[in-house]
């Protein structure tokens, strides 16, 4: 398994490594040595390597060509580091992160199947099309212009098949997707030859905590924009003048690392502070969620049923919060301009509408039944036996 070194493109792998080492695979897992307690918590091997990206989980911009510059910058310094780690220890196959590029390359290079773990939503028929006027538009931009040739560069100069950027890292050979299939935009048009949607893949969190709710608690909020983007401290103090005298209700106010407590002002006792949370295990009791609509916390989200207001600040976030909105489990929000009183008018409109629990429930069974880690693990192991790995013990078809 290859990744990078943020909790967004590794959790959604975990489960899945954990499932495949306890089948009785040999796992080694290519991240940076910062991640090491917790590849090795799966029972895989760490085979580190040294990232070039910020070590505080973020991007450290954003600004999209930038972000992307980042990555292929990562990626170019990853793909030596990978080579050796490997050299004399050829897997039987990779995984890789959406991130993980240079794992696709050496595939290709060593004749070694290569699944991609799309912790987004994937391309679909007609796709290229629909987002070619984002494209041209970075095209246009000279430091958009100077990224595509760098990585259609490399491409070429790595001898890959598959020299234009878009499709190399949008169009895998295989790949596997981790959020909902209801996440997916035209899902009905997304290619089952080569995806198979098998999310959301969650597994056993107690290793990260437990949560109770509170004694004569009629309901529960949790409000947690993630582990990235939680520099907020006045979208937080409108979140405890909006929900901290709410009557009935209970705030789980998660902030991150980048906001000290005492910015928040006084804090009422209906309102918990922590700079990190057990987000599943709050979720399972919550009654509703403040969420910055990654993808993660869409996906646990939609597997717990829980109805959503969410504040996207980046990236696929506003696409992930159209999405949740449209599937009629969500209201969207600007974290920037939002009121106190908005975002208290928001939950209780959320939260007493009928519509809104139904299409939850409905949600939170069609996540449940897609078969997750051990639905992924049937089908990687499909792939090995159709490899020839002796170990490979397929037990389910593809698709």
């Amino acid at each position: 398994m290859v990744s990078i070194p943020f909790h967004g493109h590794v959790n959604p792998s975990l489960e899945i490594i954990r499932t495949l080492v306890r089948r009785g695979h040999r796992v080694t897992y290519a991240n940076d040595p910062t991640f090491a307690e917790v590849v090795e918590g799966t029972g895989a091997e760490l085979k580190p390597y040294d990232t070039t990206l910020p070590r505080d989980g973020g991007a450290g911009t954003d600004d999209p060509i930038e972000q992307l510059t980042l990555f292929l910058d990562d990626a170019i310094a990853m793909l030596p580091q990978l080579r050796a780690a490997y050299a004399d220890d050829r897997p039987d196959l990779f995984l890789y992160d959406i991130a993980g590029a240079p794992a696709r390359l050496l595939g290709e290079q060593w004749a070694v199947p290569a699944i991609q773990l799309s912790s987004t939503f994937v391309a679909w028929d007609g796709y290229e099309q629909e987002t070619a006027p984002v494209v041209e538009a970075m095209r246009a931009d000279p430091r958009g212009a100077e990224y595509y040739r760098r990585f259609e560069e490399w491409l070429t100069a790595q001898g890959s098949s598959v020299t234009d950027s878009i499709a190399f890292q949008g169009r895998p050979a295989r790949g596997l997707v981790l959020p909902p299939q209801a996440l997916q935009p035209h899902a009905d048009r997304v290619d089952r030859s080569v995806y198979s949607f098998v999310g959301p893949v969650l597994g056993d969190r107690s290793d990260q905590g437990s949560w109770a709710r509170p004694d004569g608690v009629e309901k529960v909020l949790l409000v947690s924009l993630g582990s990235a983007f939680t520099r907020q401290p006045e979208f937080y103090r409108r979140c405890v003048a909006a929900f901290g005298d709410l009557p009935g209700w209970h705030t789980v106010l998660q902030i991150g690392g980048h906001v000290d407590p005492a910015e928040l002002g006084a804090v009422p006792d209906s309102v918990e502070v922590h700079r990190w949370v057990p987000q599943l295990a709050v979720l399972q009791q919550a009654d509703a969620f403040v969420t910055h609509a990654g993808m993660g916390g869409s996906s646990e989200g939609l597997y717990c049923g829980t109805p959503m207001i969410a504040v996207p600040q980046a990236v696929d976030q506003f696409a992930n919060a159209e999405q949740l909105a449209a599937l009629g489990v969500a209201r969207v929000v600007d974290s920037a301009t939002v009121t106190a009183a908005q975002l208290r008018e928001t939950l209780l409109a959320l939260t007493t509408d009928p519509a809104v629990f139904a299409r939850s429930a409905e949600l939170r069974r069609q996540a449940r039944e897609a078969g997750g880690a051990d639905r992924a693990a049937d089908l990687i192991e499909v792939e090995l036996g159709a490899a020839g790995d002796p170990a490979g013990r397929p037990r389910a078809s593809g698709g």
